[in-house]
């Protein structure tokens, strides 16, 4: 059985973190790198962004992945380092060497991100002494996670961490994560950047199959924006100090495994949503009764993915035509006739649309149901039993200016 526990990156065993100012940000103090390290070498795995324009740091993680073993993670704010060119990617190997250097292990066993505007090389200087100090401020403690969760952040509000405990093997296991996201997310891979620790014994071939099976109805299943990001990332590190028999195949234990990762990846892809630049709510959408699970996704992301529809939401306004419509734009052929509309949250729920018609509502109580931090959308389609959940949010005044003076 999984369950939450207070932590992050650091709770289970074998792990350490730091987080703090290096100077990245110029005029600013926030921290901006931080570290992950395991005393153990563990097996790893990563799902990376698909968009064409890859930044210099997952085209270096993509080689370290594929060598299906890390001993750390370093990572910066503020600057992205991507569509920087060669000289990027030295920047990103070289980082991944003063880390390694500065820890006693090999540049290829060193996974490196970066997050933050587009298009500037990083002050390698500063990544240096900073890849130094973090090596030196190394902690198991809650605080060094909590430094670590805040230290990755750019637009988002707050930290986004999570711990969970789980049996494998007859074995405690722990596993701990954090990740940053809240503005240009429609993932097509996996989130923004995100970094998962677990001490169970699993080797990589595994991990890379389960991290890509529920990376699927987790973070791909986000949109704030409906852009890509040139950096998106998510790894995952096991380093066996559970001391569980090895995982190399599926069975019991990997399922209980998979179980652990799905709750973390779950809660973050939700985290990031709400998170989202400028919102004030959760908008998650719940559709049923489609053809099979591939038309569900399609039509749960066209409706959370609606420009109209997330304003909508932000305005609290019972708007279920621009649901309906989202829906029949979005390829998926269906009879809308037939469909189901409702919205709910903790205020209770309220149907909209009875069979593609006007259902007699409420729009007093529909508003009320609508004002809460977290509002789910439900839409029935009645043409098999294909289900899925996607997650988004309100589109609000502020997102427009909190991107039109990002660099600024």
């Amino acid at each position: 059985m999984v369950q939450i526990i207070d932590g992050g990156v650091t709770a289970p065993k074998g792990y350490k973190a730091a987080g703090l100012r290096a100077g990245i940000r110029e005029g600013k103090t926030n921290k901006d790198m931080a570290m992950i390290y395991s005393e153990k070498e563990a097996d790893t795995a990563g799902v990376f962004t698909r968009n064409v324009v890859k930044a210099a740091p997952v085209l270096w993680d993509k080689k370290v992945v594929a060598g299906g073993k890390a001993s750390a993670v370093i990572v910066n704010s503020g600057i992205a380092n991507a569509c920087t060119g060669d000289e990027g990617y030295q920047d990103a190997a070289d980082m991944a060497g003063y880390a390694g250097a500065a820890l006693g292990v090999e540049a290829g066993k060193v996974l490196v991100a970066s997050t933050g505007v587009i298009g500037f090389t990083l002050p390698m200087g500063v990544v240096k002494s900073g890849a130094d100090m973090l090596a030196k401020a190394l902690s198991d403690s809650r605080e060094a996670a909590v430094d670590a969760a805040t230290a990755i952040m750019t637009t988002d509000t707050h930290k986004k961490e999570i711990a969970v405990t789980y049996t494998v093997g007859g074995k405690q296991a722990v596993m701990g994560a954090m990740c940053k996201g809240s503005g240009m997310i429609h993932p097509n891979m996996g989130t923004m950047l995100g970094f998962i620790t677990t001490d169970a014994d699993i080797d990589s071939a595994m991990l890379d199959k389960a991290i890509k099976e529920i990376v699927e109805d987790t973070f791909n299943m986000v949109s704030v924006d409906g852009d890509t990001s040139t950096n998106d990332t998510v790894v995952i590190l096991a380093n066996g100090m559970a001391e569980n028999e090895r995982i190399v195949d599926e069975g019991a234990d990997f399922d209980e495994f998979k179980a652990a990762l799905t709750e973390v990846m779950t809660y973050l892809a939700k985290q990031i949503a709400a998170d989202g630049e400028g919102a004030t709510r959760l908008f998650e959408v719940r559709v049923t009764g489609a053809y099979d699970k591939a038309d569900a996704k399609v039509l749960a992301k066209s409706i959370v993915t609606s420009s109209l529809t997330k304003c909508a939401i932000y305005g609290k306004d019972a708007n279920w035509g621009r649901i309906l419509c989202a829906m029949g734009y979005s390829g998926v052929e269906f009879d809308p006739n037939k469909v189901d509309i409702s919205v709910a949250s903790s205020e209770g729920e309220i149907l909209l649309v009875k069979n593609g018609k006007a259902a007699d509502f409420d729009e007093e109580l529909a508003t009320r149901i609508l004002s809460p931090e977290v509002v789910i959308a439900k839409a029935d389609v009645k043409m098999g039993d294909g289900e899925a959940v996607a997650w988004g949010c309100d589109l609000t005044y502020d997102y427009v200016k909190i991107n039109a003076d990002y660099r600024s």
